[in-house]
């Protein structure tokens, strides 16, 4: 499409349907999106585009209106689960980073000889220096650093928030989230060190937050 008919859309927006600046720019998005539509829409009529720049309006506005909605929804579900008042809620936990414990490693659980099993321990850590169960997400790699090019990269795991939640063990000895993963298809041998990635998202703050670490054979 050439550049004449994209501003010749935006002028329409502006200029025919008079929205507000907010307005406006989303009606814009949705303009670049559609462009083919808009060029096809010069065949309409002046009241016909006026209805449909109108519609479109109207339906972007409703689905800001339904983000903030949901948004807003999440929020108070998070508090009322909290127990926390609003003006408490913000300072609920801040996390400061993540540790990957020393039992992060290889095992043999099938007692066969051969390490089939990566087993990753993660502890979030917050400003206070203590152990919480965060809510978020956990992307796991392990790495042969080793090896060259796209071979170094052995496998990768994603837990969403759902699972995760089930893999917190807090005992007297442990408190952490236990995350386990199956290598039998994918590790040859445990000769050499290896290395694993992970990056904890936190659902509260977004933060992402990242450590890794060397697993030796034992």
């Amino acid at each position: 499409m050439s550049k004449c008919v994209s501003h010749k859309c935006i002028s329409r927006l502006s200029s025919v349907v008079r929205l507000p600046s907010s307005a406006l720019l989303c009606t814009c998005a949705l303009v670049l999106l559609f462009a083919a539509g808009c060029e096809s829409s010069s065949r309409l009529t002046p009241a016909e585009q006026i209805r449909a720049l109108r519609q479109e309006k109207r339906q972007l506005e409703h689905q800001l209106e339904q983000s903030k909605s949901q948004n807003q929804q999440l929020k108070k579900q998070v508090q009322v689960i909290s127990g926390l008042p609003e003006d408490k809620f913000e300072s609920l936990y801040e996390l400061k980073k993540i540790k990957l414990t020393r039992y992060t490693n290889l095992y043999d659980k099938d007692k066969d000889g051969r390490k089939e099993k990566l087993i990753v321990y993660i502890q979030p850590i917050d400003t206070e220096n203590d152990k919480v169960k965060a809510g978020g997400t956990v992307d796991v790699q392990l790495w042969d650093l080793n090896k060259k090019g796209d071979e170094a990269l052995l496998g990768e795991w994603h837990v969403g928030p759902d699972e995760l939640k089930k893999l917190w063990f807090d005992t007297f000895l442990f408190i952490n989230y236990r995350l386990a993963f199956d290598v039998a298809d994918i590790v040859e041998s445990f000769d050499e060190p290896l290395t694993v990635k992970v990056t904890f998202t936190d659902y509260l703050s977004g933060k992402a937050l990242k450590k890794q670490k060397v697993i030796k054979p034992r």
